[in-house]
């Protein structure tokens, strides 16, 4: 198995950006902003779709972002997943508007983070678990690590260990999964997160957080074994960023192995 490049789209305040995950807050009060593009989201669906990576997912951060993400989505019908508040009640229509797979994570929970089975069955029911896509995204704790919701401020009472990722598996086609601790900062990869993730290895599966550079991007399928894709998100060229270039990334999607 071979690591791949999947390509994102984050929406804030309707305009494409790379954002410092642990600085998202409701009050929007200490936002750290790495990259605000003047492209539209359209522009940059339509770049994934002319160099054929599809898989990607587009991230509503907040109120004020579903114009832009239709319009990402008719650019590249059946190629990008959507996330940020999907429910039972909107998830088909997200589908209608071309989206691939849906993506979910608050809603899974109620207030206080504990997980709730019923909703998953429900969203299921809805839209079947071939076109779901769970969103484990995650902070370090002294255990380990648990799933983060609310755009990463509330920590639930879901780990993320081979066991859970066992017990939702058969509900999902796909996870992915934020390490929120490095979103954003261009630190380095979240080495053990991936080592352990790819030691499970059972769904196809998407990480995304600290990626530098090209040696980021091969540390993590070295330690996943190839079995882990990954995005890259403030260090893309495309958004303003220096370590790595897009172009070096498409190529690695194509290369021979």
């Amino acid at each position: 198995m071979t690591t791949q490049f999947r390509p994102c789209i984050d929406l804030h305040d309707g305009k494409v950006k790379q954002i410092v995950g642990g600085s998202l807050r409701d009050d929007g009060a200490g936002l750290r902003e790495n990259f605000v593009s003047e492209e539209r989201a359209a522009a940059f669906a339509a770049r994934y779709r002319a160099d054929g990576l599809a898989g990607g997912h587009v991230i509503k951060l907040g109120q004020g972002n579903d114009d832009a993400a239709r319009e990402a989505l008719e650019a590249f019908p059946g190629g990008l997943h959507i996330g940020g508040g999907i429910t039972a009640d909107n998830a088909e229509a997200w589908l209608n508007h071309g989206a691939s797979h849906v993506i979910v994570t608050s809603w899974l929970f109620d207030s206080a983070g504990r997980f709730l089975d019923d909703r998953l069955d429900a969203l299921k029911r809805r839209v079947g678990a071939n076109r779901l896509v769970l969103d484990l995204s995650c902070r370090r704790t002294a255990t380990g690590w648990s799933v983060a919701m609310n755009r990463w401020q509330t920590l639930t009472d879901l780990p993320v260990t081979s066991q859970t990722l066992d017990r939702l598996a058969g509900s999902c086609a796909e996870f992915l999964i934020h390490a929120a601790d490095v979103e954003g900062l261009c630190g380095g990869i979240d080495g053990e997160l991936v080592a352990l993730l790819g030691a499970w290895g059972k769904r196809p599966m998407t990480y995304a957080g600290g990626v530098a550079t090209m040696d980021d991007v091969l540390k993590v399928e070295q330690a996943s074994g190839g079995k882990l894709d990954l995005t890259v998100g403030s260090a893309l060229d495309i958004f303003g960023g220096r370590g790595v270039r897009y172009a070096d990334l498409v190529a690695w999607n194509r290369r021979k192995v």
